[in-house]
């Protein structure tokens, strides 16, 4: 939340543009100096604007805000480098929204591994009619992670993403497992 910063000087300090009379009045230096301290901040926001619009450069509180503004799949639990990611990367995932390469890139976001999608779906083309048809005639989709430390929340979370970014006529199933480990030699 945006407040006001100790030791932060006005950019524009009101006290020097005070008529002259005024200019060695210590109650008004004194007056103005408080106004200062209180518009300090506002002016700080307003002089870096465009870097609050930048999620690699905007303040972390201002990047969770900005994620909600932007529609950025984000719980608020993900580490500051990826919620910075998931902001940065939430217009290209809008349009690829309902494809497996988006699919995959949000699931990538969230928890930071490419997931294993598995669907029935599939695209070809024949010169003669009535060819075979690619795919099964079920749909269906699968998404697995593999975390190396999963808890109960992940697959409920993985449940929501899949949710929101799979195609909006696919039955799905979700599974989170534990990663296997490889022995360090």
């Amino acid at each position: 939340m945006r407040g006001s910063v100790d030791g932060l000087g006005s950019s524009v300090p009101i006290g020097a543009m005070l008529p002259a009379v005024f200019a060695d009045d210590d109650l008004a230096q004194r007056f103005v100096g408080g106004l200062d301290e209180v518009m300090a901040p506002i002016l700080n926001v307003l002089d870096c604007l465009p870097a609050y619009f930048d999620p690699a450069l905007a303040p972390v509180d201002f990047t969770r805000w900005l994620a909600s503004w932007v529609g950025a799949e984000t719980d608020g639990t993900e580490p500051e480098p990826r919620l910075r990611a998931a902001v940065a990367a939430a217009a290209y995932l809008h349009r690829v929204r309902g494809t497996r390469r988006g699919l995959s890139e949000t699931v990538r976001l969230a928890f930071g591994v490419v997931p294993e999608i598995s669907e029935s779906g599939g695209a070809d083309w024949s010169a003669r009619p009535l060819g075979p048809v690619p795919g099964e005639p079920r749909p269906h989709l699968h998404v697995t992670i593999r975390l190396p430390d999963p808890g109960p929340a992940d697959e409920h979370r993985l449940d929501t993403l899949v949710a929101a970014a799979r195609p909006a006529h696919m039955p799905y199933t979700v599974k989170v497992t534990a990663a296997e480990r490889t022995p360090e030699r």
